[in-house]
């Protein structure tokens, strides 16, 4: 299966456990895999048989901003289902990173892979 990558998309949102962390936004730094037919599209170039990736990154950048969040775990999860419903992708990995997490390290991340059930 072909693969369609964002990698380093970069969102401000509030987000974590701890009160001060909703006082003001926190870079977030989100990297997503997703299984897709790229064969259609290379014969037609046509954007329409494409996954356009210019139009879900604003839909997860949208989804990030549209509330506060506890935890970065939740947020994948909440990133894989909007993908996967509304942009038809069968798989996904959703990768979100927090680079202000832990002072000492370059990021906290958690990694998801979600998958459609065949009906």
């Amino acid at each position: 299966m072909d693969k369609v990558l964002v990698e380093g998309l970069r969102v401000d949102a509030y987000i974590g456990v701890h009160d001060w962390e909703h006082e003001r936004e926190q870079p977030l730094i989100i990297d997503l895999e997703m299984d897709w037919d790229n064969a259609r599209a290379a014969t037609t170039n046509d954007l329409a048989d494409a996954l356009d990736y210019s139009t879900l990154s604003e839909a997860v950048i949208k989804l990030v901003k549209a509330q506060s969040w506890q935890l970065i775990e939740t947020l994948a999860e909440a990133v894989a289902a909007m993908i996967m419903q509304d942009f038809k992708v069968m798989r996904v990995q959703v990768k979100v990173g927090k680079p202000q997490a832990i002072v000492a390290a370059r990021q906290a991340a958690v990694i998801i892979v979600r998958q459609q059930t065949p009906a």
